[in-house]
């Protein structure tokens, strides 16, 4: 049977009639069968209103070989989760998760989830964001003038970056790009296809990555200062585009001026801004003395930070800086710390004062594991979704000799085959759900992670094949820059290589136009936004999936190697993309569907199936 024509539901507009309802609002769910599929006698909706299971009989419409199933879904909680019960002819049953179907019972945790909070803002959910590492990015002749500070190694472009494990000139490396250069290239994003800048931190730090903060008033002199980001938010939003910047609520660096007023006066009322014990020590992220951690418990500093117009998070999303939203670093941290969760009180905050200030605003969590109940209500919209894409992908098309490594574990991700990976894009979208899945970031690597160039082990078809599931899977794509163009990366650290301008000729020219060609097919196509999910095809080495939507649906098939052509039950289709050349129409072969051909080689393929 193919795998098509197994039970399906998702949240996407073909199988909800709102994917945002308002709460008391009832939403119709719809699921749909196939007759080749072992009969269905029988299917329930199952709720939990209060925490207590509701089952709803469902009503079956015919349409040739495929039925759908409909029921009412009442809004009862802010956050509804819902699954289904189904019954075969021969008295089985099933359940219809997130996850996939299971014939025993499961907990709720993937169960399907509607929420009565705000969307993402559409904005957002059709963007293609583009991260910035300034240090490394470009130097304006400004930066050329400034004095390079006590704490920094000045290094030339072209040198390599310090990366060994405890190598203390890791931090201090001070390539000298800035954010008149970030501006002086906005054509280079453009060709790139995103629409959304995303730059690390600009605060002052003492440290190229500055996510250990002196201050939140100001940008750091050396990237040209308050100025200097005021060209740069003014140059993206005249091209239509947007800003995020990026905040690390969970600490501040040892200098930060609040912590410097706490430590040298324990009667400073910056004091309880930290954790201090009696003695004087005082908790900090992950042992690391010179990033104390932020006491969000505390009143002061959450509308010192978080809460109101004045604030850290409302400063900078006012003129003349209007940022349109937020990446939250170390989220998941975030007001946690033992006994003490406030977490998603600080995200609500963050989130309100955005929305008072902006129509729009955007707010991202940083998450590199299990986000669930993080972003499902009204704090971040969603994750960088470490866990739910890039490992899947990593495990699937990581060269088995690469040297690089998911950043905080011990060992390489394992290889898998196409099946374990499917398993798991299962199992994540159905923890996570469907809307915060489609708002989340699909990544192949940051400023955290080795480079994909990397992980593939050098070969760029395979890159491009990685690239093509970041733009065609839900989720929003965030490319880290110099992916477009092949750079390499074995850590994080690594991977903050600067980017070679004056190099073109090194410069991946065929993997660059194949991102501007995703970015511009993500757009061109509403089921690559908003579509839903069905897995078609999958082996070891081939993945196929359609992306469903009333407007139309496309058909996806990557290879991570050669394979033979294989069969599925659809109409046919015209040829959009080729990570490869090649590539023809889907012609239909008999009344059974249509042949997907054979590949030489890596490879992903797209097309616009024919209206049934």
């Amino acid at each position: 049977m193919s795998l098509l024509h197994q039970p399906h539901h998702d949240g996407s507009p073909l199988f909800v009639s709102n994917e945002a309802p308002a709460l008391g609002e009832t939403v119709t769910v719809l699921v749909r069968t196939h007759a080749e599929d072992a009969p269905v006698e029988g299917m329930w909706l199952r709720t939990t209103y209060d925490a207590e299971p509701v089952f709803v009989e469902m009503h079956p419409s015919a349409a040739g070989a495929t039925t759908w199933w409909e029921a009412g879904l009442l809004v009862h909680n802010p956050v509804t989760h819902y699954r289904f019960l189904i019954e075969r002819s021969d008295g089985s049953q099933e359940w219809l998760t997130g996850a996939g179907l299971a014939g025993h019972d499961v907990p709720d945790a993937a169960d399907f989830r509607l929420t009565a909070y705000p969307p993402a803002p559409d904005w957002g959910r059709d963007a293609v964001v583009y991260q910035v590492f300034p240090d490394r990015f470009a130097r304006s002749a400004a930066a050329d003038a400034r004095e390079v500070p006590d704490w920094a190694l000045a290094t030339e472009w072209d040198d390599e970056v310090a990366f060994e494990p405890d190598d203390p000139r890791t931090p201090m490396q001070f390539f000298g790009g800035d954010l008149d250069g970030i501006t002086e290239h906005l054509d280079h994003v453009a060709d790139v296809g995103a629409d959304v800048v995303y730059t690390t931190p600009v605060f002052p730090g003492e440290s190229n990555h500055r996510y250990n903060a002196t201050t939140f008033t100001a940008v750091d002199p050396l990237l040209g200062g308050d100025e200097a980001y005021a060209r740069l938010s003014a140059a993206v939003h005249s091209r239509g585009w947007r800003i995020l910047g990026d905040l690390t609520t969970n600490h501040t660096g040892d200098t930060h001026e609040w912590f410097l007023s706490a430590v040298d006066d324990p009667a400073d009322p910056h004091r309880s801004f930290y954790y201090f014990d009696d003695d004087g020590t005082y908790a900090c992220w992950m042992g690391h003395g010179t990033l104390p951690k932020i006491n969000h418990a505390d009143r002061d500093v959450r509308h010192a930070m978080v809460e109101g117009p004045d604030s850290v998070v409302g400063r900078w999303l006012r003129p003349p800086y209007d940022v349109d939203g937020w990446r939250i670093d170390v989220a998941n941290m975030t007001g946690r710390l033992g006994a003490v969760d406030v977490n998603h009180e600080v995200a609500r905050a963050v989130r309100a004062t955005a929305e008072a200030l902006r129509p729009d605003p955007w707010v991202i969590g940083e998450h590199n594991h299990d986000a669930t109940g993080d972003v499902d209500g009204d704090g971040w919209h969603g994750t960088m979704n470490y866990s739910g894409f890039s490992w899947p992908v990593w495990s699937w098309l990581r060269d088995p000799a690469s040297p690089a490594r998911a950043f905080g574990r011990p060992v390489p991700v394992a290889r898998r085959d196409g099946t374990a990976v499917v398993e798991t894009f299962r199992a994540w979208q159905g923890t996570l759900g469907w809307r915060a899945t489609e708002s989340s970031w699909n990544i192949l690597g940051s400023h955290d992670s080795a480079r994909i160039r990397t992980v593939v082990g050098g070969d760029a078809a395979v890159h491009r094949v990685a690239a093509g599931l970041q733009f065609t899977l839900p989720g929003v794509p965030m490319v880290f820059a110099g992916d477009e163009i092949g750079l390499e990366g074995v850590t994080g650290e690594d991977a903050r290589r600067t980017m070679p301008w004056h190099r073109r000729d090194e410069w991946d020219a065929r993997t660059l136009g194949a991102y501007a060609d995703l970015a511009a097919l993500r757009r061109g196509h509403v089921a690559l936004r908003r579509g839903g999910l069905r897995w078609a095809h999958v082996d070891a080495d081939t993945i196929a999936f359609l992306r469903e939507h009333p407007d139309g649906s496309v058909l996806v098939v990557a290879r991570r190697s050669a394979g033979e052509a294989f069969d599925l039950p659809l109409p046919p289709g015209r040829h959009l993309f080729g990570s490869e050349p090649g590539g023809a129409d889907l012609a239909a072969r008999d009344d059974t569907g249509v042949e997907v051909a054979a590949a030489d080689g890596p490879r992903l393929d797209v097309w616009e199936l024919d209206p049934r």
